[in-house]
């Protein structure tokens, strides 16, 4: 589809084929964390680090007018509270025609498997995904094997189900759990669409950061898409640049590290 092909190049890096994505949906879960009180600066300082996508709520996607056509926006259509005894299920908050209106360029939705909400969250992925088709809009689906049954949200098997899943249900992007296991590349291998991993849980160094996202693209994966990693850095737009060093020009964890230490 002519549309959903021209959307998908503004979230992908032309040259490389990859993706640095930065989600900033994180006010509706967790409120207004360090990093993303003033979102507007925020964003500004992703945008000069050179991130390919944000992922954004609807309210901060209709102030976006001063940054379209600089980066690839992806609007969020999953929503709950941390606070909530109901956390794990995510429900629905936003139409695919809605974010065709408000000019997004892809769509993303968050499903946990493993609990007693997969009956509801798999219905709300094939419906979504359904409407995405039929509006020519990317998909991106974060698949988290997560719930009470779940021992180990980074197990390799679980992984490649989930991801699985959202392959057959028909995203265009899936996003996941990396998990330091070489055989992490048999999720990739059995997918047929773009695998980017998340960013996970405060790094305590940028090396391990850096060392993360570089082992994970060694493995076959299509970018990444780190949230609180970025915008709570000291400097978010000097980070998305290493990382940008990394997933589009394939430096190792060092190399892209000096970038950090030799920013005044």
């Amino acid at each position: 589809m002519p549309g959903k092909t021209l959307r998908l190049r503004r979230v992908f890096n032309s040259k490389s084929g990859k993706t640095l994505i930065v989600p900033l949906d994180h006010g509706v879960s967790s409120g207004p964390l360090r990093g993303i009180e003033k979102m507007s600066s925020t964003i500004q300082k992703v945008v000069m680090g050179g991130a390919d996508a944000i992922i954004l709520h609807r309210g901060y996607l209709k102030r976006m007018a001063p940054f379209v056509g600089r980066m690839g926006i992806i609007m969020h259509l999953s929503a709950s509270a941390d606070f909530s005894p109901l956390f794990n299920k995510k429900v629905q908050i936003g139409e695919v025609e809605e974010a065709v209106r408000l000019g997004a360029d892809a769509i993303s939705v968050h499903i946990n498997l493993g609990g007693k909400y997969d009956d509801f969250m798999l219905e709300t992925l094939g419906k979504i995904s359904r409407e995405a088709e039929e509006w020519g809009m990317p998909l991106l689906a974060m698949m988290y094997p997560r719930g009470e049954v779940v021992r180990d949200e980074q197990d390799i098997e679980l992984l490649k189900h989930v991801v699985r899943i959202a392959d057959e249900f028909g995203a265009d992007i899936i996003k996941t759990n990396f998990s330091k296991d070489d055989r992490f590349a048999d999720v990739v291998k059995g997918c047929s669409v773009p695998v980017v991993i998340a960013g996970g849980p405060p790094v305590s160094s940028d090396l391990e950061l850096l060392s993360l996202i570089e082992h994970a693209m060694s493995l076959g994966v299509a970018g990444v898409a780190i949230g609180r990693n970025v915008f709570q850095h000291s400097r978010p737009e000097i980070l998305v640049k290493s990382i940008s060093k990394i997933v589009h020009n394939g430096w190792s964890a060092e190399k892209a590290r000096e970038i950090l230490r030799e920013a005044p």
